[in-house]
Parts: C-alpha cells; sequence; structure tokens
C-alpha cells in the first residue's frame, strides 16, 4: 500500500469552461484548425490537457499505489491567479469534480482545493466549503507566498482558516497573483534545469527559511504543512548554513536543530537515494511523504530512489504509507488493504 501526496491531475470538468474563455486560459481553434490549450506562456494541444481518470486508476493499481492526493496541474493552476470573478467559479469547478472523483472511488483519491487567490476573504469561503466535501483535506498555496515572513504574514487570514478547519496546507512553488512568471524566459539556453531545478529549488529553500527559521508556524498549531521536493536545498546546504551562524552568530540555535516542525511534513517527488537519505537524516523519515507528481515515468523514479535508499525498512514504509496516513487519516477515507490486493 502507498499513498502519493503529490499527484497532480487535470479534470476533464474544465476542458468545457475553457472553451467558453475570451481570454487566457482558455481552449481555442489555431490556424491549423485543431484545439489547444493556451494560458499567459505558451500553447500545447488540447486533447494532452485532460486526464482520463480510468488509464490514472490503472496506473496506481500497477504500481500499488492505494490512495493519491490530488492538486491541480502547473498549466491550469492560472484560474487561481485571475481576478476573483472569474477565479471563484472555475475554482469551485475543479473542487466539485475533486469531490466527485474521491465519492465514484472510495479511498482511491483524495485532494488539495484550488482556491480563487487574488481575493482571502473569498478563498477562505471557498476552503470552508470545500472542506466540507468528501475527500477535500485541504488546500495549495503558491510558494511565492512563502519566500519571506513578510510574505508569509499577508495571507494570516486564509491561514487562520486553515488552522480552525485542522486543514493540511500543501506549498507548492509558483506564483502569487500579479507575480511576475516565470522568472527565467522559456527562451533562455538550459530553460528545463534553470527553471525547473534551479529556480525550484531556491524557491522552496527560501520557503522553509520562512517557515523553519520564524515563528510564523507557532500560530497554526492545528494545521499540517505539505512542501515538495524535499523543502528544497536545505537538506544539502544545512552545514553550509550551521557554519555561517557558528561564525557570525554564535550565540543563536543552529540552523539544523531548527527544521523539525512538529506540523511540517516533506515530500521526496523528484529525488534520487542519495537525496532521499539526507533527507531522512535531516528532517527525520517520519516528515517524509512518497509522492509521484502524477506521472508514470515519475512513479518508477520515485519507488525506484526509496529502494535504494540507504535507510531502514521501517523509515521506508513509513514514508510509503504510513507518515501520510497518520497526517490525512482523519480528513479522508483511505483504500483498505484488501481493495489493492485485488487490483
Amino acid at each position: 500500500m502507498i499513498i502519493d501526496m503529490h499527484a497532480h491531475w487535470r479534470p476533464q470538468a474544465l476542458a468545457e469552461a475553457m472553451k467558453k474563455r475570451s481570454k487566457p486560459p482558455l481552449i481555442e481553434t489555431n490556424a491549423e484548425g485543431k484545439e489547444v490549450y493556451r494560458d499567459h506562456r505558451r500553447s500545447v494541444p488540447a486533447h494532452t490537457m485532460f486526464d482520463d481518470m480510468d488509464v490514472r486508476l490503472a496506473s496506481m493499481n500497477r504500481y500499488g499505489i492505494s490512495t493519491a492526493v490530488l492538486s491541480l496541474f502547473g498549466q491550469l493552476q492560472w484560474i487561481e491567479r485571475l481576478p476573483v470573478e472569474e477565479s471563484l467559479e472555475l475554482c469551485r469547478l475543479h473542487n466539485d469534480a475533486l469531490t466527485a472523483i474521491c465519492q465514484k472511488n472510495p479511498g482511491r483519491f483524495a485532494g488539495y482545493a484550488s482556491l480563487p487567490l487574488a481575493d482571502l476573504k473569498v478563498a477562505g469561503d471557498e476552503l470552508k466549503r470545500a472542506m466540507s466535501l468528501p475527500g477535500v483535506i485541504g488546500m495549495v498555496l503558491p510558494g511565492n507566498a512563502f519566500l519571506t515572513h513578510a510574505d508569509a504574514k499577508a495571507y494570516a487570514p486564509l491561514m487562520e482558516v486553515a488552522n480552525k478547519l485542522k486543514a493540511v496546507v500543501f506549498i507548492h512553488w509558483g506564483p502569487r497573483p500579479g507575480d511576475t512568471w516565470p522568472r527565467v524566459a522559456f527562451d533562455a539556453e538550459n530553460v528545463n534545469p534553470r527553471l525547473g531545478t534551479v529556480d525550484m529549488q531556491s524557491s522552496l529553500s527560501s520557503d522553509m527559511i520562512t517557515l523553519c527559521f520564524t515563528d510564523y508556524l507557532a500560530a497554526y498549531p492545528d494545521l499540517r504543512v505539505h512542501i515538495h521536493n524535499l523543502g528544497g536545498n536545505l537538506p544539502y546546504e544545512i552545514e553550509r548554513m550551521d557554519h555561517r551562524r557558528y561564525m557570525d552568530t554564535p550565540d543563536l540555535p543552529l540552523p539544523s536543530t531548527q527544521v523539525r516542525k512538529p506540523n511540517l511534513f516533506l515530500d521526496c517527488n523528484s529525488f534520487g537515494a542519495r537525496a532521499i537519505e539526507m533527507g531522512v537524516d535531516l528532517y527525520g523519515a517520519e516528515k517524509i511523504f512518497f509522492a509521484t507528481d502524477g506521472t508514470d515515468f515519475s512513479t518508477e523514479w520515485s519507488l525506484k530512489a526509496l529502494k535504494e535508499a540507504r535507510i531502514d525498512e521501517g523509515a521506508k514504509k513509513g514514508i510509503l504509507y504510513d507518515n501520510a496516513a497518520r497526517v490525512i487519516g482523519n480528513l479522508t477515507k483511505l483504500a483498505p488493504a484488501r481493495e489493492m490486493q485485488a487490483a
């Protein structure tokens, strides 16, 4: 049994709504007469943009994934950054599609709500509504909202709602409404490693500095925070941080002693065995979730990485299932073992 805590999806329910829009993101017919999905950055064939959940279930069964926690695919997350009068309807459409797939497949899916982030009061109201729906365990927030303590404090109204609901907050690399994005031009050489690794990991590291090296999370003891990709580069840079603290401000606690917050969890999506080992050493195995990003190749990669990691079998079992079950088991139904054995 495996819980995949970071499984992006692209609900078919958004397709028709996108065809009715006149501004990006939208689905339109291009000069060649083919339907394309176009956002603020690029166009892709529309037929590649939305998921067949029967295919997704077959993939999950093949790899032994009992429950996948869904969150909106990156290109579609632009709906969260639109003006609230456009965003609210689309986010509700997503959240209703999310609970529908959870109810159709009890225990096999859970998910994070998408919210209209241009208005945090409206976003909070939608979080309350979404959390009343079966399968919804919390919300996604953009990583840019936590780059500094000041940035994070601006999201206090929404975090307060999440705390009252005992929700899980999934912090995922990305912009807030109005942010310049991407930070690396698509026509730059080596754009994929520059944007999808260097920029992403650097941003997540800054998020972790906000969450771990300030008292920010102390105000929200009843929510749980989930951040992806091992929290950026902290496992590889923490010794450097400790050295600087030792040299510059030796009376203050070492950064390596500040990262194990009681309500902060990380997933190991996209990383290999050695990185997982370093993550376990820094954060503790009990704080790490298994994750795939929601694609077949990432599932195989992530399973292989965990298998090869030089950590004990109890830690591996925790990462694959027990840690996530402990965090979300009171918020949603999880698939029983017999269901996976029959799959």
